[in-house]
């Protein structure tokens, strides 16, 4: 037995539980509601991601979609290859390093991704509601919250000296 008196139990569920909830919540939403066009949301974050940076101008390598979705890039290289294979992306090795592999959207992936950004669009003005909308005041400051979180490096804990 210790000395050391037990920290509290916290009131009410922990931050960590409602990021997790509200990341399950926001999935769950979008797998259902993308249902119908036969995409998951993974597809769906990889097919806007890609359609947002092609109209910038640009065509990612896989690593900078894994990069800029936060997803594993194994795992973008799997899911590039089933859109491959369904006919929304194209893959191609980069003329300079042929180890890099640069993705694109196909015609079809296209007429795919605008009905799906639509249908996610109509989900986020659902969940922002109780911040007053997309436009509100408080919606942005919940925005600039998240990315200060998404923007904070996780790892192992380091003892203090």
């Amino acid at each position: 037995m210790s000395d050391t008196p037990a920290a509290p139990a916290p009131l009410g569920p922990t931050p960590g539980y409602l990021v997790w909830r509200l990341a399950n919540k926001w999935r769950t939403a979008v797998d259902q509601a993308l249902a119908p066009l036969n995409l998951t949301h993974a597809q769906y974050v990889l097919l806007a991601s890609l359609s947002g940076m092609e109209r910038s101008g640009r065509q990612p390598s896989q690593r900078e979609l894994a990069d800029h979705t936060g997803l594993e890039a194994l795992y973008v290289s799997k899911l590039a290859r089933s859109l491959e294979a369904a006919g929304l992306v194209g893959r191609a090795r980069d003329t300079e390093d042929t180890r890099v592999v640069r993705l694109a959207l196909t015609e079809e992936g296209r007429a795919t991704v605008r009905p799906a950004i639509d249908t996610v669009q109509v989900l986020l003005d659902q969940l922002l509601i109780p911040l007053g909308g997309l436009d509100d005041r408080r919606t942005e400051d919940f925005k600039r919250t998240l990315a200060l979180l998404l923007d904070t490096p996780l790892g192992p804990a380091r003892e203090s000296r």
